[in-house]
């Protein structure tokens, strides 16, 4: 809550010093996964487990962003809805998050632009699909992640490609842990994120 809060602060100091300021929409594809899903009991004093990656799939994410010009270089907050896919060899994981990113970028070529920052992520739901198994509780529901990417604004409209990471770990898990029967999937984001906009 704390991290929401302040993103909300920056939203209004920026907005109240920008000397450029505009806002729109946006939403794209995202391709990649989550991290690696473990499996393991314990039976009659011999404990067991297994290790295995997730594959890439796609999912999107839709919402709004706002650009502020300051002495050269923009910053670039968004809200966003993000649905991340995974496939794992015994279910499929699709994870619910809001995104709050804010970037700072500067125009290096005509209309292209390069652009990093912070990330803030709340996560909203984590469902397996797929399998009788299910997620009894996420280690962190607020995480800060990282993206950084290159964009090219063609009038109101605007295209980019980002890589988006995780700065923390941040478990999900299920079955019976204190009696060491369970799994645990790392939920942290690696993806490649495809965006369109369009200023308002």
């Amino acid at each position: 809550m704390k991290k929401l809060m302040m993103l909300t602060f920056i939203f209004v100091g920026f907005g109240m010093s920008a000397q450029n300021a505009s806002f729109g929409i946006k939403g794209g594809l995202n391709y990649g996964a989550t991290g690696e899903y473990e499996s393991f009991s314990q039976v009659s004093g011999d404990f067991t487990s297994s290790f295995e990656d997730g594959e890439n799939k796609t999912g999107f994410h839709a919402g709004l962003f706002a650009q502020f010009e300051l002495l050269g270089i923009f910053i670039q907050p968004e809200l966003l809805y993000t649905e991340l896919n995974t496939e794992y060899s015994d279910f499929d994981y699709k994870l619910s998050k809001i995104d709050a990113p804010v970037l700072v970028g500067i125009n290096v070529l005509g209309p292209l632009n390069i652009k990093a920052g912070p990330s803030f992520q709340y996560i909203l739901k984590n469902e397996l699909e797929n399998t009788q198994l299910s997620i009894e509780k996420v280690e962190n529901d607020i995480t800060v992640g990282y993206q950084l990417g290159i964009g090219l604004d063609l009038g109101r409209l605007g295209f980019d490609v980002r890589h988006e990471g995780s700065f923390q770990d941040n478990f999900a898990q299920g079955g019976d842990i204190a009696a060491d029967s369970g799994f645990t999937i790392d939920s942290r984001p690696s993806q490649w994120i495809l965006g369109v906009s369009y200023t308002l």
